[in-house]
């Protein structure tokens, strides 16, 4: 049997840095799972002006996010 590997990170910790993405404090979501270019970026543009914020909130919801290493963020 073959376990597929997931992110150490958890799926409601990334949910909630994203959502709190919306109120000025873009890429927290990204800076927590290892993505710190992509989380500098979204800091200093406000996610994307609110597009990455978003994809990044629907790709969580529905457990395509992943973290630096390439590995689902799916543990709740």
């Amino acid at each position: 049997m073959s376990m597929m590997q997931v992110s150490d990170k958890t799926r409601t910790l990334s949910l909630v840095f994203c959502i709190v993405g919306f109120l000025g404090i873009g890429g927290l979501h990204r800076f927590y799972v290892g993505k710190v270019w992509t989380g500098l970026l979204y800091l200093m543009t406000g996610g994307l002006f609110g597009i990455g914020t978003i994809l990044d909130l629907i790709k969580i919801s529905t457990n395509t996010f992943t973290d630096a290493l390439g590995y689902p963020v799916t543990k709740n």
